[in-house]
């Protein structure tokens, strides 16, 4: 379980670098690095929206003040 949670945090990181990316510079470094369109690149982005919904179950376990 440790394995998937580190991956699924990689990969949100690298999602919310790619948004920061385009809202500073209109670079889409997914696009950039796979091609626009591409079934890697739809691939990425699949992996990463698939990662965001796995750690929706993180909630419970954050301490809330």
């Amino acid at each position: 379980m440790k394995r998937a949670a580190v991956i699924a945090q990689i990969l949100l990181i690298a999602g919310g670098i790619n948004w920061l990316l385009i809202g500073l510079i209109r670079l889409n470094l997914i696009d950039a690095l796979f091609g626009p369109g591409t079934f890697a690149a739809r691939l990425i982005y699949v992996m990463i929206g698939l990662s965001a919904l796995y750690a929706i179950s993180f909630i419970p376990r954050l301490s809330w003040p």
